[in-house]
């Protein structure tokens, strides 16, 4: 585990070259993500919302555990954790409970949060712990050789699938529903402005909130299910997403090349 602190201001001034650049620790980049992968993007959001949320920088604490969406806690130039595997929501409990004026933001995968941490996840959320969870489902274990997720679809091929995955894939924002998450949205990282505004919006909302965003894996993937490159996965995002605010999340159930339910599904109060 790792510790990052903020020892150096972030400048959001206009003259700022770019963005999302002043949240970055540049003298980390080049970075790890492959051409076509959508993390990159999702930080953009997540610049983004910080500098609309008006949210005292100083007071957000950005953790992950490990896989390719867990190197944002280490590329942020904002007080960070890059945790243990699948240890990511214990972690941020405590940052929490130490000092609840603290904006917590969970920064993993599908597989860090679901597999591994997907104990952590189901009790938090019952506790309706105040953090906020991104979760980038790529739909597979993308750093370590593209094995089965539990958001894997029906019939995709993986590495350790090579005939097709045959068990059915967990339906995210369902769960979260369901085990008590005030917040729950769905966005793609074609939906770039939605998801910037999801990101503001649980900056300021009280309880276990969740986002998860779909997100572009062109080398394993996209790549054994030939289903194109990073643009040719915006293209289909574009053409299968239908944006239903409020949606039964029972029915956002995901496919391999299917319709994609998107929106703010679930925004509702309740004590923590």
């Amino acid at each position: 585990m790792s510790e990052v602190t903020l020892d150096v201001p972030v400048d959001v001034s206009e003259t700022a070259r770019n963005l999302v650049e002043p949240f970055l620790r540049m003298d980390r980049m080049p970075h790890i993500w492959c051409p076509g992968c959508g993390i990159g993007t999702t930080v953009n959001c997540f610049a983004r919302a910080l500098l609309n949320s008006k949210v005292d920088l100083d007071k957000v604490a950005v953790v992950s555990g490990i896989g390719c969406a867990g190197r944002v806690a280490g590329y942020v130039r904002l007080d960070s954790f890059h945790t243990t595997h699948g240890r990511a929501i214990p972690f941020a409990t405590g940052l929490k409970l130490a000092n609840p004026e603290l904006h917590v933001v969970v920064y993993s995968g599908d597989g860090d949060l679901f597999a591994i941490g997907g104990n952590h996840f189901i009790h938090a959320a019952r506790r309706n712990l105040d953090i906020k969870i991104i979760c980038l489902n790529n739909m597979i274990y993308a750093m370590t050789g593209g094995q089965t997720a539990p958001t894997t679809p029906l019939g995709a091929i993986t590495s350790t699938a090579p005939t097709g995955v045959s068990e059915p894939a967990f339906n995210l924002v369902s769960l979260a529903e369901a085990a008590g998450a005030v917040y729950v949205a769905r966005w793609t990282t074609y939906h770039v402005t939605q998801l910037s505004r999801a990101m503001e919006e649980v900056l300021h909302k009280k309880g276990f909130c969740f986002i998860e965003v779909l997100s572009p894996c062109p080398t394993l993937y996209q790549g054994r299910n030939r289903m194109g490159d990073g643009l040719e996965t915006m293209k289909y995002y574009k053409a299968a997403s239908k944006i239903r605010h409020g949606a039964a999340t029972a029915e956002c159930t995901l496919s391999k090349t299917g319709e994609i339910i998107v929106g703010k599904l679930v925004d509702r109060d309740r004590a923590s």
